[in-house]
Order: structure tokens, then sequence, then C-alpha cells
């Protein structure tokens, strides 16, 4: 990382970050170009070990490319303001990041159940216990980012 000023290395401040998101972005091999998918996401930690979860169809380009290549990078981020300091003639982002590489791992079972219901939709105070029509698991990919590396930054002065 160029900006060591703005790294961000402890575990609970990148959770902080990650806890603000409501995107995250996967970068997936697909031939000479990447492909760039925004999705939202829940997550866990475990003895500082962050997963990921995400869901969609049984089909598609993401759950193709996944299948065939489960290894991906990640991004989410965090823009706070435009600042133009006119003292010193220039401008800059004040941001928040995470970004990083990841496994993807299919679940399925009860295993697939469980994510669904106590990690992805007990994110949001609209899902969390909503009796949803779990006839729909059977065609819904539940999808474990398992992360391997991480990294945060922020250039937030002013901003908690």
């Amino acid at each position: 990382m160029r900006r060591k000023d703005r790294e961000i290395i402890e575990l609970d401040k990148i959770i902080n970050i990650i806890d603000e998101c409501d995107i995250i972005r996967l970068g997936l091999s697909d031939g000479d170009f990447p492909y760039i998918v925004p999705v939202n996401f829940a997550y866990t930690v475990t003895d500082g070990q962050i997963r990921f979860y995400i869901h969609g169809a049984v089909a598609g380009r993401k759950y193709r490319l996944l299948k065939a290549k489960p290894l991906c990078s990640f991004e989410m981020d965090i823009p706070l303001e435009i600042v133009c300091m006119e003292d010193k003639g220039s401008i800059t982002m004040r941001y928040k990041s995470v970004m990083g590489k990841a496994k993807a791992n299919f679940l399925e079972g009860d295993e697939k159940r469980l994510a669904m219901e106590n990690i992805i939709m007990a994110r949001y105070a609209k899902t969390k216990g909503f009796d949803y029509n779990r006839e729909t698991l059977a065609r819904t990919a539940v999808i474990e980012l398992e992360v391997i590396e991480i990294s945060a930054k922020a250039n937030n002065a002013g901003f908690k």
C-alpha cells in the first residue's frame, strides 16, 4: 500500500467499515476481462476469520464463474465527501474502503438454510425473522466467501 498513513490494520476498525457497507463488489475471472458484480451481503467473524455470505440464482454469469473458478477479489467502500483545499490548490476525496481476496464455497442442505436465515436475512431488521417461501432455496445459491486476504484504507479526516 503506497499510503501507509491511510492503512487500517486493526480488525475491529475493518469490521466497523464493513458494518457501514451494504454492497460488496466481486471481481470474478472471466477470460481476458474480469467481471465485476455488486451484491448485497452479510458476514461473520470467528476467531479473526471473516466470511462473507451472498446469495443468488442457481444460474447466470456470477454462478457460472464462481463454480468454474471459486477464487475472487472483493471491494466495498464508503464515499464521504470531496474536499477542495484552496490553500493547497488541490482536491481530495474522503472515503473508507475494504478490499481483498476470497474463496467461494457453495453451501448445501442445512448449512445453506441456516446461513440464509441466521446470517443473510438476520443482517437487516426488515428481513430478520421474515417468513420466506423456503421452496425458493432449491433454486437459490448461498455462497460463503472465506476471506484469504484483506486490507482497508481511509482518508476520513473530520469523520468518525
